[in-house]
C-alpha cells in the first residue's frame, strides 16, 4: 500500500508551504497532490513557487498532481480551473465542473470531496478517465470494499482517508471573516492565524468542529491506525495523509512503518499523538458508528 499526501487545506506562509513540500520530496511517500483546494484569493500568495515545488518533488521520485478547488463559482476561478491542465501533470477533480476543463479523453484522478458513493458513480468517471479516486472519507470499510472491489476490475487505483482532520462542507460564506467582523471579499486573511484549523466548541465548552476560511472541518484527526490489515485486505492501494503543521515528516515515517509491518496500530497511534500534540484521534467513519469515535476507546475503555 502507498501513501498519497493530500493538498494542503491550510493557508501558510509562502517559505513555511515551500519548506513543506521540500520535506515531501524526501519523505517515504509516494505521491503528492498539490495546490489550492479551499479558497482561490489564496494562491496569488504561493502560486509562483508551485512550478518549483513540482521539479522539487519529482527530482524526489514523487509522482505530483495538481487539485482542483473545491466550490468553483468565479469566472477567475474557472480560468485557474482550465489552468492546471496546461502544468504538465496529473489533474485531481475535487469538483465535478473542473470535467470540462480538462482534455478530452485526459487521465485524471478523483479527491475525497466529490461523493463517490456507489459503484455506478465510480464506473462512470471511470468511462471519462479516472484513473485514481480517494473515496470520501465517511465511507464504512463494508462500503470500501464493495467499491474496492469494482475498481479493480476497472483498473483504477482507489485511496482512503488515512490521517488529518477531515473535511466536511465548503460554504460561499468565509466562517474566519465573519469571526472577526469582516466581510468576505476584504477578509485580510484571518485564517492565516490558524495553520490547522480553528477550533470550534459547543455552548457546553464541547469540542465539535474546526472552521477554515469557507470549509468545515472535523475537530478529530481521523487516523486509520488500526484498519491498515482490512484496508488492504479490501483492495486499497493508497492511504491519504493530510497536511498539518505539527510533526508531519515524522508522522509519514510513523506510517510507512505501519505499512512495512514494523509497527502496530497502538505504535502508530501513540507515534501520532507524541508527534502531533493535544490532537484528538478518530476512526469513526471506517467503524461505522459516529465519525468522532475512537475505536481503542469502545474496545479498552481508555484511549490508546
Amino acid at each position: 500500500m502507498d501513501l498519497t499526501i493530500g493538498p494542503n487545506q491550510f493557508f501558510w506562509k509562502s517559505d513555511d508551504w515551500a519548506a513543506f513540500y521540500a520535506d515531501m520530496a524526501q519523505a517515504p511517500i509516494e505521491r503528492v497532490v498539490l495546490g489550492e483546494l479551499v479558497c482561490s484569493k489564496r494562491l496569488p500568495f504561493y502560486g509562483d513557487r508551485i512550478p518549483e515545488a513540482i521539479s522539487t518533488l519529482q527530482d524526489g521520485g514523487k509522482q505530483v498532481a495538481l487539485t482542483s478547488l473545491a466550490l468553483v463559482t468565479l469566472k477567475r476561478e474557472r480560468k485557474m480551473t482550465a489552468e492546471l491542465a496546461e502544468m504538465g501533470v496529473e489533474v485531481e477533480v475535487n469538483d465535478l465542473t473542473a470535467l470540462q476543463s480538462l482534455p478530452k479523453g485526459a487521465p485524471f484522478s478523483v479527491g475525497p470531496l466529490v461523493n463517490v458513493y456507489n459503484e455506478g458513480t465510480l464506473e462512470w468517471l471511470a468511462r471519462l478517465g479516472a484513473t485514481r479516486i480517494c473515496l470520501p472519507p465517511e465511507l464504512t470499510l463494508q462500503s470500501v470494499e464493495v467499491l474496492a472491489r469494482r475498481a479493480s476490475d476497472l483498473g483504477v487505483a482507489i485511496e482512503v482517508w488515512g490521517y488529518g482532520r477531515l473535511p466536511l462542507a465548503i460554504s460561499g460564506r468565509c466562517y474566519h471573516a465573519r469571526l472577526h467582523g469582516r466581510a468576505k471579499d476584504s477578509c485580510l486573511f484571518a485564517c492565516e492565524d490558524d495553520p490547522d484549523g480553528l477550533r470550534v466548541s459547543t455552548l457546553e465548552d464541547q469540542p465539535f468542529l474546526a472552521m477554515n476560511g469557507v470549509q468545515t472541518l472535523s475537530d478529530s484527526y481521523a487516523c486509520a491506525a488500526f484498519q491498515i490489515e482490512a484496508l488492504a485486505d479490501a483492495g486499497v492501494s493508497a492511504l491519504r495523509l493530510s497536511p498539518h503543521s505539527q510533526g508531519f515528516a515524522q508522522i509519514c515515517q510513523l506510517f510507512r512503518q505501519r505499512l512495512d509491518g514494523a509497527l502496530d496500530g497502538a505504535g502508530l497511534a501513540s507515534g501520532v499523538q507524541d508527534a502531533a500534540k493535544d490532537v484528538r484521534l478518530s476512526d469513526g467513519f471506517l467503524q461505522g458508528a459516529r465519525g468522532a469515535d475512537w475505536s481503542p476507546i469502545n474496545r479498552e475503555g481508555n484511549q490508546t
